[in-house]
């Protein structure tokens, strides 16, 4: 129990004395995303020719390809800290939807794929972290810029195409981020932001001799809360400060 009051006690001076935390926020996001696949023994073999009953049919499956975008959504919520103005630290937890759109193969000697289209699905629960840059290549101070990474955990997953390989991927991953923002005021303490993030695989998945890397944008709709200084508080009407404030 005194452990806990010291660590309150610790948090509640950063905040007081030197605004280390600067607020915090919800958001909704819509995502779009897919894979790409590269098969490194896809041209090993030339089924023309080597067409007989000894042919391994995983060296022209899947083949290597992009898959078509998968539409889907997000949601989270954040805190902002670091006492510095221009430069923060944003951390939050998300719920969020990525995959992709695939047409399975339903020959595996000569790779004709199927008429339509299946969906591979990935629910991951991801604690994100980024630097905020605000104002960055002399923009307005309310235009911030997004550097970060995802650490990702598989919840759950749905894979109908390619299952042997759309099923590979690990539980526990990350990706990298970059993400760009934009932020104005709705009321006093309150204020809204918009923001757009490519979030790519850093490293590949691998099975066989097939690699598999994610890629998704996500498009961004938020609220953000910030508490006033106190020792700036007046009783006049109040005004936007920006981010900064």
């Amino acid at each position: 129990m005194k452990k806990l009051i010291l660590i309150l006690t610790v948090l509640i001076s950063l905040n007081t004395n030197a605004q280390f935390f600067r607020g915090f926020g919800i958001f909704g996001a819509f995502t779009h995303s897919a894979h790409r696949y590269k098969n490194k023994n896809e041209n090993l073999k030339n089924p023309l020719i080597d067409n007989n009953f000894n042919l391994d049919p995983k060296v022209y499956y899947p083949s290597t390809h992009y898959s078509r975008e998968y539409f889907s959504w997000g949601a989270g919520i954040l805190a902002e800290f670091l006492s510095h103005d221009q430069i923060r630290w944003q951390t939050e937890f998300e719920y969020a939807n990525k995959g992709a759109r695939e047409k399975e193969i339903i020959d595996l000697l000569f790779g004709t794929r199927s008429g339509s289209f299946g969906v591979n699905k990935y629910t991951y629960i991801q604690w994100n972290n980024y630097l905020k840059y605000f104002g960055p290549f002399g923009l307005p101070s309310n235009i911030y810029l997004m550097p970060g990474i995802r650490l990702e955990y598989l919840f759950r997953k749905s894979t109908t195409v390619f299952n042997p390989y759309s099923s590979s991927f690990r539980p526990f991953w990350f990706s990298g981020n970059i993400g760009l923002g934009y932020e104005f005021p709705l009321i006093r303490k309150i204020s809204m932001f918009v923001e757009y993030h490519w979030n790519p695989d850093i490293i590949r998945t691998k099975r066989d001799n097939v690699f598999i890397r994610n890629r998704t944008y996500e498009a961004r709709v938020g609220i953000m809360y910030r508490p006033r200084r106190k020792s700036i508080d007046d009783c006049n009407a109040p005004r936007y400060h920006g981010p900064a404030y």
